[in-house]
């Protein structure tokens, strides 16, 4: 009997010491599980972050931000990188996409496309897809690191890709928009505008109040000066908005409302509801055009033009909340990260501004025009400049 109370409290504590483990076990497995979702959730595989092209990242940044490393190309960087699974992809003007390693901006592999590339790469299914300026569109495994798939078309290509479904979308300079299989590259239509499309398209997933799915659109704004409304299914145009001027911005989508710039200087907002422009913004004494596509948050539409400013505008009513005057042209699409606004300008700054009051809370000079727009991934942000630079930013 003496000998079973002197075991007990030993199998006791064994016990607690079990279940302790176990917990710890079960609480690293739960924060493993949790970083895993943040780190996909974090990744940016498309111009603008997202279909609707919003221009909005759900990753955070570091309040000090440092340069973490910089890789050069041969030629000029204007479009935006993206970033996929600890990879980085940057398309250049020297034909090549390169894959960098995003921790160390060391090159893993490079794919040559032969022809200078202006459109940004956007990644779905573990495909990576852009087209170049001989009017080839490519689409490169990231796996084999060799081409899937190509399709000519008959003028350059600048818009990047936006997928929906087994479809990939995008615009060329001989006035088409098109609409692949991702799998094939097979021509599933094409819509023919009034000139070149140079724009990305966005996607509208139509709902109705009940948030039931009534049809999904493509909505491209083209140098034919019109906003069109496109069934994805069969590529009949749905609705047909005049802008009354050339737009080279990419629609930016939020609460069935169209957001752009033009090159008429106004800021428009339009209703995919019933094709009305519902607000109109122009600067009461510049009149310049903006070139960039607009960043729309639940509050804002902030978008850059050759006025030199950033403008921040009531996303509801148009109404103006603040401007920062930069020395110098801005043609690079800013993005919101938290509660900071980041965008380049064409005196090579990387700037950022407080979201709320447009005050400038950080910059860096990067030496060389910017007109690519910035990409966010894992803590990171990335931009490239027209030195053939790309820059990574992050904590130390």
């Amino acid at each position: 009997m003496k000998k079973y109370f002197e075991i007990l409290p030993i199998k006791l504590i064994n016990l607690k010491e079990i279940i302790r483990f176990s917990i710890v076990i079960l609480s690293y497995i739960l924060v493993l599980l949790f970083i895993n979702i943040q780190i996909s959730f974090s990744n940016w595989v498309s111009f603008r972050g997202n279909q609707q092209l919003t221009g909005v990242s759900e990753s955070q940044l570091p309040e000090k931000l440092d340069l973490l490393w910089t890789f050069k190309v041969e030629d000029m960087i204007e479009s935006t990188v993206t970033i996929y699974d600890g990879t980085v992809y940057v398309a250049a003007l020297d034909g090549k996409l390169h894959a960098l390693n995003a921790e160390t901006g060391k090159s893993k592999w490079k794919y040559d496309a032969k022809a200078p590339i202006k459109s940004s790469p956007s990644i779905s299914d573990g495909v990576i897809y852009f087209g170049d300026e001989n009017g080839i569109f490519h689409a490169v495994d990231i796996k084999t690191q060799k081409k899937k798939w190509l399709y000519t078309t008959e003028g350059e290509i600048v818009s990047s890709a936006n997928f929906i479904d087994n479809r990939v979308l995008f615009g060329s300079y001989d006035g088409f928009l098109y609409c692949l299989n991702m799998n094939s590259g097979d021509l599933i239509w094409k819509f023919e505008t009034e000139g070149n499309v140079h724009a990305t398209p966005s996607v509208w997933l139509h709902k109705s109040g009940d948030t039931s799915t009534i049809g999904n659109y493509v909505i491209v704004t083209g140098c034919d000066s019109y906003l069109r409304i496109i069934d994805i299914q069969d590529g009949t145009q749905a609705e047909m908005v005049n802008l009354g001027t050339y737009v080279g911005a990419s629609p930016a989508i939020l609460d069935n409302q169209v957001f752009c710039g033009t090159y008429g200087s106004e800021i428009l907002s339009v209703s995919l509801d019933n094709g009305e422009i519902t607000w109109r913004y122009q600067h009461p004494k510049l009149k310049y055009p903006f070139i960039g596509s607009a960043a729309v948050t639940g509050d804002e539409v902030i978008i850059g033009g050759h006025d030199k400013m950033i403008h921040a505008l009531s996303h509801k009513t148009g109404d103006p909340i603040w401007t920062y005057r930069t020395k110098s042209r801005i043609e690079s699409s800013p993005i919101v990260v938290g509660e900071r606004v980041f965008f380049g300008t064409i005196r090579g700054l990387f700037i950022a501004l407080d979201l709320t009051s447009g005050e400038l809370v950080w910059e860096y000079d990067t030496g060389d025009p910017i007109v690519a727009s910035p990409s966010v991934s894992d803590g990171r942000i990335y931009i490239g400049n027209e030195g053939g630079i790309l820059f990574c930013f992050g904590k130390k």
